[in-house]
């Protein structure tokens, strides 16, 4: 591995350390189909010396293989990742007020940049994202700091025309995306610019400084009841128009800025900035560098977080009150992710580290099981046990908050008129399991089979469901509920039929869609899952045109995780037609 490269971001034996993702083959000189005359060279850095693949045999397919983070195929295609994704309406980054908070535009320009990566449909990867040097994590001060957000603007050559031909296919882009010079620092800028009303000339005041990525530290504050401190790094490649171009941008808010190893470092006073330039950066704390190694692939977009010292923090002049067994829970806990992106998904992933250890670790749901035909389903494992375990701290906060002697009367009042005892008949129903799911047989009629499948015992369910029946019927809410039971599981659903169906194993597991949005779904003990292609009817009708071509780019939505011990893993991942 290079020198130049930071320290806690593994990549695998014998490949180039400077390819982020280094399963996937392009080539930056390979032609692609909309430009017969693309650049050889990667933006901001050398090609590779290193081949991957086999170029000469590459063609472009409409349907590539699917891929899953791991073990990957060789790509038989030149990438265009995160290729038809939609747009993202995103706000302008608010202004803040207050002598102790961030002022001006320069602040806000750290974190614009990171909503404009995903403000209408901007939101890309590459084969090779991260080019040599240093990161922001590398200058940024890490010994108290509680979170952090890291993003790298420097795409390879073929994945700049990507960008700019995902950006030219969405109104909302269009304009930003039209300069044919393909930079996507200026197409950023002008999206940015467009949404703030900034007044600053791209070429004159930002371009001949402007590198490529920036990052955001929240700081723990020194005193307690305090407000946290903020710092951002931004790379610049010329020190003395930095500082002219981001006076600018400040319009005249004070604001500190001090530069560290190829990076500006902006903070809320001089004093700060020139503090933070000299502070052992967060690439050496341990615990940061550990997290960001467990995670792997960092992708373009990466983020990490003490919740545990967020949470303190989020109550800091609110008067708010949490009871602190609630706070004991996740004060120790981490958080880290990464959005990164395959040739037809974007993927948020995610680790939590530090969690007090669950002693048995639920067992994978079923959601696999379910009918092909389910267009919308949601499962999770273990619900009924956490109930039982954490139905005393669960009440303690209900009974401490404003409405607290209504939910307590309300709970005796069930129990006194129809027999439901909270919340061991909620464990009874509830079970180790509970999958719910939404047929696509009768959707477009606008009558869905809806139906939950409960992994629990059949009999006792049972008796809890006429309860909550009986309870329904007396306020005026009725409506018909057909059962089936099997063995060990009571399914409950809208119709006869679908209940019958529900009650026997289905083959939504096989399908090539549901396993590409829900990777591991047979180790998930939660998960979820959206057929979009097959619910398009419902929304797009009252679409214009356009909205409509753009919304059918999306092919399904789906999430899976699981935790064992302390730690805990998601995915999220949207897929693309």
């Amino acid at each position: 591995m290079p020198a130049d490269n930071p320290s806690g971001f593994p990549y695998p034996m014998n490949e180039d350390p400077d390819r982020t993702i280094a399963y996937r083959t392009p080539q930056p000189a390979q032609p692609m189909r909309h430009d017969p005359n693309p650049p050889t060279q990667a933006y901001g850095q050398n090609p590779p010396t290193q081949v991957y693949g086999n170029p000469g045999q590459q063609q472009h397919q409409q349907n590539p293989p699917t891929q899953v983070y791991g073990n990957q195929p060789q790509w038989q295609q030149p990438e265009e990742l995160g290729w038809d994704l939609p747009p993202v309406e995103m706000a302008a980054p608010p202004a803040r007020t207050g002598s102790r908070r961030p002022k001006g535009w320069i602040i806000a320009v750290a974190a614009a940049l990171v909503v404009g990566v995903l403000a209408g449909g901007g939101v890309w990867a590459a084969s090779k994202l991260l080019g040599g040097g240093s990161q922001p994590q590398d200058v940024l001060p890490g010994g108290n700091a509680i979170a952090y957000v890291r993003l790298d603007l420097d795409p390879a050559a073929n994945q700049k025309l990507a960008l700019f031909s995902i950006g030219r296919k969405f109104s909302s882009t269009k304009k930003a995306f039209s300069s044919t010079d393909e930079d996507p620092r200026k197409a950023l800028f002008s999206a940015i610019q467009e949404g703030s009303g900034a007044k600053f000339d791209y070429a004159k005041d930002i371009e001949p400084w402007l590198g490529s990525r920036v990052g955001v530290v929240v700081l723990n504050p020194a005193k307690a009841g305090a407000e946290p401190g903020f710092a951002a790094a931004i790379q610049v490649k010329d020190e003395g128009a930095a500082k002219a171009g981001i006076a600018k941008l400040s319009d005249g808010a004070k604001t500190g800025l001090a530069f560290r190893d190829g990076y500006a470092i902006i903070a809320e006073t001089q004093a700060k900035a020139d503090n933070y330039a000299k502070a052992t950066p967060l690439a050496q704390n341990e615990t940061f560098k550990n997290d960001l190694a467990a995670l792997g692939e960092p992708g373009i977009l990466s983020f990490w977080a003490d919740l545990g010292k967020l949470a303190g923090l989020s109550l800091v002049g609110t008067g708010a009150s949490v009871d602190q067994s609630m706070l004991d829970q996740v004060k120790n806990t981490r958080l880290a992710g990464a959005l990164r992106f395959d040739g037809n998904y974007a993927e948020l992933a995610g680790i939590t580290r530090g969690a007090s250890p669950v002693a048995q670790p639920p067992k994978p749901v079923t959601i696999g099981e379910l009918p092909a035909s389910t267009v919308g389903a949601v499962s999770f494992s273990g619900l009924g046990d956490i109930i039982s375990k954490q139905w005393p701290q669960i009440q303690k906060a209900i009974e401490s908050s404003p409405d607290g002697q209504s939910f307590t009367q309300q709970i005796e009042q069930l129990k006194q008129s129809y027999g439901l005892s909270i919340p061991d008949d909620l464990i009874s129903l509830f079970g180790s399991s509970i999958s719910i799911a939404v047929d696509g047989d009768g959707i477009d009629g606008g009558q869905p089979k809806i139906g939950a499948v409960l992994t629990t015992d059949p009999t006792k369910a049972q008796e809890v469901l006429g309860k909550i029946q009986k309870f329904l019927a007396d306020t005026g809410t009725t409506f018909p509920l057909a059962t089936a039971t099997g063995d060990g599981k009571l399914v409950v659903a809208s119709a006869q039929d679908y209940a019958d169906t529900l009650g026997t194993a289905g083959t939504l597991g096989d399908d090539e869609g549901f396993k590409l949005a829900v990777p591991d779904a047979g180790k998930a003990t939660y998960a979820m899952y959206v057929n979009l292609d097959k619910l398009e009817p419902l929304y797009t009708a009252n679409m214009s045109e356009e909205e409509a071509a753009d919304i059918k780019v999306l092919r399904a939505v789906g999430l899976s995780g699981q935790y064992s011990g302390g730690e805990s893993s998601f995915t999220l991942r949207v897929l693309f037609n």
